[in-house]
């Protein structure tokens, strides 16, 4: 089955580390629970015109959480992230 690029790559993970990675040429990016790296790859060569060097996958864990003030609880939604490394030179702009 055949997923739209804009399906498998659900957004771009801007968080400190991210920043620091994207001037090693190393962006990050929240992807679908259900994408493997070929996904990923065509996903960013399709979508930001690059060819990415390597693409490396993280779960993002369930966490509990409480709310302040009252005594309810529940949890994060977890996840999957993408590391994706691009070639000296290649650039992605995420706006």
């Amino acid at each position: 089955m055949i997923k739209h690029p804009s399906k498998i790559l659900l957004s771009p993970r801007v968080t400190e580390k991210g920043a620091h990675l994207s001037e090693r040429d190393c962006y990050v990016f929240n992807v679908s629970p259900f994408a493997n790296k070929r996904e990923i790859s065509n996903a960013v060569r399709e979508i930001f015109k690059v060819k990415p060097r390597l693409v490396r996958i993280a779960r993002v864990a369930r966490k509990k959480v409480h709310a302040r003030g009252n005594k309810k609880g529940g949890m994060t939604a977890g996840g999957k992230k993408a590391y994706v490394y691009l070639k000296k030179g290649d650039k992605i702009e995420i706006i």
